[in-house]
């Protein structure tokens, strides 16, 4: 069960700093060195120097980005830029885009969630994760006594019910909002009415939730808790019991997954002719055209066979697209190969690539980490790019059933499987620990 809870959080008062798009950003773990620099320049309050500080020259333990970060945040409560809400709330959010031509309104709602280590409740994961960037957010939370950004959480609720509490409230109001770099609209309006708190409250009482991003703060959150817990400062009510987190229903008509296609270092020069032979008899393949800018029309093709089994290969060599498709053979051998996992974690494209086309066919088993992106413009420029990669796939994203389904067996997808876009912003709300 999701057990949530209002909470008084922390924003920026938009008297003091003017403009809420000036002060927000994307999450931390998708800002690179120049997107940092931009918003630095932005405004002196941008939440990035919170959630990703620089390094500076000289730092050391005592004195490093963790605590810069820290006394930012310390600083700016203090002179007024950033306020308490008065009365423990619910904030509705929105999200407005476009994506295939079509106009979405992702709606959910930001809440304290009590926090459950990964299969002791109904909390569930669906990625793995790695230590790096959890030691990382370890040491921003312990500074900072502080959720900086909210994780990803989406629940089953096919009736909508839970919204539509919150949505009854909002109405037609307005709200605050910003528009953020790729033209996504975020609206924010907390909600303190009672009633409605607890029949939202009682709606998430029976509901699982599982973690659609963030899997690296959430286990973060219950190393925090659990440090809190050994130095003997925890009790049943500290807020660290609870994280952060972004609440929306899966079947939410704005949900929406990209893809996240690969490019590879560290195998062989391949051409078409060794991968097809390679693959023997797991996979049909049929090599589709010459040239990297073919990349689109090979997508194409594979979304619309809208099969897992079904991936875009590209073999640097010798400038091929070969289309792949999983046989009975394949399937039976990576049943074989990945016998510690049930069908549907077998069935997804992402697996195949891994399990059974890298590590068991071309035994690639300890390549370089790969390069994530989930437009095919960017594998093409990627490719143009004179970057050293031997490989390129193109991979159907797994469905929220997918995800629900993988999930429920206590199974992780491999690393960076899902992209749900758009990437919820961080600066809109604190919640202070």
């Amino acid at each position: 069960m999701a057990v949530v809870q209002a909470f008084r959080g922390i924003r920026y008062d938009l008297g003091h700093v003017g403009n809420l798009a000036d002060v927000v950003a994307p999450p931390y773990d998708v800002i690179s060195d120049a997107m940092q620099d931009e918003l630095y320049d932005r405004h002196p309050a941008n939440v990035v120097r919170l959630i990703l500080n620089r390094e500076e020259p000289g730092d050391d333990e005592a004195s490093n980005r963790y605590q810069r970060a820290a006394k930012f945040f310390r600083d700016w409560q203090r002179q007024g830029v950033m306020f308490t809400e008065s009365d423990p709330a619910l904030y509705v959010y929105h999200q407005e885009f476009e994506f295939g031509g079509q106009r979405y309104t992702r709606r959910g709602f930001m809440a304290r969630v009590k926090l459950e280590p990964f299969g002791e409740g109904q909390i569930y994961p669906h990625e793995e994760t790695m230590s790096g960037p959890k030691a990382d957010r370890l040491k921003l939370t312990t500074a900072c006594q502080a959720n900086m950004s909210q994780i990803f959480g989406i629940y089953p609720d096919q009736a909508n019910e839970t919204q539509q509490h919150l949505e009854s409230v909002v109405g037609n109001s307005v709200g605050v909002q910003a528009t953020d770099h790729l033209g996504v609209v975020h609206k924010l309006w907390p909600v303190t009415d009672l009633d409605v708190i607890g029949k939202v409250t009682s709606s998430m009482a029976d509901r699982p939730m599982f973690i659609a991003d963030g899997h690296h703060r959430y286990e973060t959150a219950c190393n925090y808790r659990q440090s809190l817990a050994d130095a003997g400062e925890l009790t049943p009510e500290h807020p660290a019991n609870y994280v952060l987190m972004m609440c929306v229903a899966m079947e939410d008509p704005g949900m929406v997954v990209f893809p996240t296609h690969r490019l590879f270092r560290g195998l062989p020069n391949l051409d078409s002719t060794t991968l097809a032979a390679a693959l023997g008899d797991c996979f049909t393949t049929r090599v589709t055209g010459e040239g990297s800018d073919l990349g689109q029309r090979v997508w194409n093709e594979v979304e619309s066979a809208g099969d897992q089994g079904t991936l875009g290969l590209f073999t640097v060599a010798d400038e091929r697209w070969t289309l792949a498709s999983i046989t009975d053979a394949g399937r039976e051998k990576m049943a074989s190969v990945a016998g510690d996992h049930g069908d549907d974690w077998r069935g997804l494209g992402i697996s195949l690539l891994h399990r059974l086309l890298l590590e068991t066919l071309l035994d690639a088993k300890e390549l370089p980490k790969p390069t994530y992106v989930h437009q095919v413009d960017e594998v093409i420029e990627e490719l143009d790019g004179g970057d050293e990669y031997q490989l390129a796939a193109l991979v159907m994203p797994p469905t929220v059933d997918d995800i629900r389904r993988i999930s429920e067996r206590v199974e992780r997808m491999p690393a960076k499987s899902t992209y749900f876009y758009p990437k919820l912003l961080s600066g809109l709300v604190i919640n202070p620990l």
